[in-house]
């Protein structure tokens, strides 16, 4: 009797996880995709926010990393595709999801002591691209940028 236990506990494990494995995180998807062959990889870091902040309000950002798709091929955006619908991350929730001709867009935050820490933006389709803006920012501050930018 014990040993049956151990077998269906054994098999349990051997289904679930290869399901938990094909499970992408944000850091993961990245990590994958940020040295592809015609991905745009563009990183502004901490001290770039710091002497932008001289000129403009940057709203307690102090990172910014875009990976932009435009000149990859088909295959590289199909695995974009295919890796943004099996993002699970316990550590961002889904501000926003749309489907919208064709484009996909998640918009995803992390959000630690009433402040955002993180936003992610996905977007799949014709622009596919992938932007991590990192900060202490307020939500208020970012409620403001989406009203002046609804046109």
């Amino acid at each position: 009797m014990k040993s049956k236990k151990i077998f269906f506990i054994l098999l349990a494990l051997f289904i679930l996880c290869p399901l938990a494995h094909s499970q992408k995180s944000v850091d993961q998807i990245f990590k994958e995709f940020r040295k592809e062959q015609g991905v745009t990889h563009i990183g502004i870091g901490k001290y770039t926010m710091t002497i932008a902040s001289i000129f403009t309000d940057v709203m307690g950002v102090n990172g910014i990393e875009v990976l932009s798709f435009d000149e990859c091929n088909d295959s590289v955006k199909e695995r974009l595709n295919k890796a943004i619908a099996s993002l699970k991350d316990k550590n961002y929730e889904t501000m926003v999801s749309a489907n919208e001709d064709g484009q996909r867009t998640k918009i995803l935050v992390k959000i630690e002591k009433d402040a955002i820490r993180e936003l992610i933006v996905l977007t799949t389709g014709d622009e596919a691209a992938i932007v991590r803006i990192k900060g202490k920012i307020n939500p208020s501050d970012f409620e403001k940028v989406v009203n002046q930018n609804k046109k």
